[in-house]
């Protein structure tokens, strides 16, 4: 198969991940007490309301064929935090949701992909169809990652920075939040310039991963990934 069209092939796994992540966050905050996200039509899987042109659709497909791995995020759903029943804790969980989500989303991608080597191997005729959702699966795994150790990066805005800020002292903390206004700058440098500083647990726990989808990969998908 060409990069394109395993690019194609990974676009369904790669826009629910994105999706998920975000609608993770706005449902927390809902249940935190946080309306903003359910007013303005956030809170929904369609995802016209979620694509960002740079972030959903130009880098996935920049560091798919430059780099090889897709990249990316869906547009940010709007929280208020001053809405949540207790600020402290409200704030922890709702930055959280996202990251738990992807991380479920990989063990789930796991799971699946080994399901569907094992019907291949019971159903040898349904091998041509079951790898290419084994392989949808595989690269679900790892994007997922992706996006859930990036997100842990403590850095503002990405997630982990909320629940880093409240290890600090008060004065530290504001001072770290204030970092914030060059957070954007910061996370692409990150992102850029130092790929293996994130990317080791990354590719840690995928490997992982695959020593358990291994032994259920079916014929042709070792080659197309």
């Amino acid at each position: 198969m060409d990069k394109v069209g395993t690019f194609l092939l990974l676009v369904p796994i790669l826009l629910f991940s994105m999706i998920a992540h975000e609608y993770a966050h706005g449902y927390a905050a809902l249940r935190q007490g946080d309306p903003t996200a359910y007013q303005l039509g956030r809170l929904t899987w369609n995802p016209i309301k979620h694509i960002d042109p740079f972030m959903t659709v130009l880098l996935p497909l920049f560091t798919f064929f430059i780099w090889h791995f897709a990249f990316g995020g869906a547009k940010p759903v709007p929280v208020n935090p001053r809405n949540y029943k207790k600020f402290k804790r409200g704030d922890i969980i709702v930055s959280m949701a996202g990251i738990v989500t992807n991380f479920v989303i990989a063990v789930a991608c796991t799971i699946l992909a080994m399901i569907l080597g094992a019907i291949g191997a019971r159903v040898p005729a349904a091998i041509p169809t079951l790898a290419l959702l084994q392989i949808m699966l595989v690269y679900g795994i790892f994007f997922n990652l992706l996006l859930a150790f990036f997100n842990l990066i403590p850095i503002p805005p990405l997630d982990g920075s909320h629940v880093v800020k409240y290890l600090l002292p008060p004065a530290w903390a504001l001072q770290y939040q204030r970092i914030g206004q060059y957070g954007l700058v910061l996370v692409f440098a990150l992102a850029f310039f130092a790929t293996p500083l994130w990317m080791t647990p990354v590719v840690g726990f995928f490997r992982f991963a695959l020593s358990w989808v291994g032994p259920f990969v079916l014929p042709g998908v070792g080659s197309a990934l």
